[in-house]
């Protein structure tokens, strides 16, 4: 018998079990994805729905992919609109899908802007982890040729969208980082999620928050509902106990997606809570550059 034929035939013992390994393997990474990313292409709603016109941007990730993104001014006279707040959404749906999150944070008197990930709305490509930090940071440096400085730059995750506002907050030097109902990190999430998976061994998004907390130096606002069922409490209170001060935590209420629905007024403090964080950072920032 040829010699690679012969050793062929000893290696088939283990050659079934691999197979069915790496097979398992990539039938868990789809699953993963497809539970992290649920995107949608159709408009829900309209600028018009928030309350004021928005200007329509068009973003260039590094990597190529054109991305959709909305761009509300601050009202006129505003004593907050030197900032500009990077939303960063959830999983579900488009950046047309929040009109609600919009109006409440532009009450703060800042400039907003909402952009989609890639293959969400009308962005091109597929998303993943590594794709949508590309994306944020594209839609931050969009930021910065409008004359925005690092400083007024606040950054505002979503659920998922925490997980890649963290991801700014630790790479860009901007003026404070919001985490709305955001978990851990993926593999935390889906550990609770899913108990008779192992999703720790296999995961392969991370969105690590909860590890890059402690290495963030601008403010950090967290917003958390204790009846959230989907990202429970327990992960606003890990983000929170690993985040450097300045800081604050926001109680919502409400399920999930509810917490306009249950208690608008703790939002919307949240956004000035930031805002708040944000202008004393500046001063303190100003005074120790008075006295070198």
């Amino acid at each position: 018998m040829h010699p690679i034929l012969d050793r062929v035939k000893k290696s088939r013992p283990w050659l079934v079990p691999t197979l069915g390994l790496l097979v398992i393997a990539v039938m868990l990474y789809r699953f993963e994805h497809s539970q992290v990313y649920h995107p949608t292409r159709d408009a829900e709603y309209t600028p018009e729905d928030v309350g004021r016109p928005a200007e329509e941007v068009w973003l260039t990730a590094p990597d190529g992919p054109r991305l959709h993104a909305w761009f509300f001014a601050a009202d006129k006279g505003s004593a907050c609109a030197r900032f500009a707040l990077l939303f960063c959404h959830g999983n579900g749906g488009n950046l047309t899908s929040r009109p609600g999150y919009y109006r409440a944070i532009l009450e703060t008197g800042v400039n907003l802007l909402t952009f989609d990930y890639r293959g969400y709305g009308r962005s091109d490509g597929e998303p993943s982890e590594h794709g949508t930090y590309a994306d944020a940071q594209a839609a931050y440096h969009w930021l910065r040729t409008r004359g925005f400085a690092p400083e007024q730059i606040l950054v505002w995750g979503e659920s998922l969208g925490g997980g890649i506002a963290s991801h700014v907050a630790a790479t860009l030097p901007v003026g404070g980082l919001a985490l709305q109902s955001t978990f851990t990190s993926i593999p935390d999430i889906g550990a609770e999620l899913f108990p008779w998976l192992p999703v720790r061994l296999l995961s392969r998004i991370s969105y690590d928050t909860h590890g890059r907390l402690p290495h963030i130096t601008c403010p950090v606002v967290i917003l958390h509902s204790r009846t959230d069922s989907t990202i429970r409490f327990s992960h606003g209170e890990r983000n929170f106990a690993a985040a450097r001060e300045p800081k604050a935590f926001i109680e919502l209420e409400g399920e999930h997606n509810d917490a306009l629905l249950a208690n608008r007024a703790a939002y919307v403090a949240g956004a000035e809570r930031l805002v708040q964080l944000a202008e004393v950072a500046q001063t303190h920032h100003r005074s120790d550059r008075s006295l070198k």
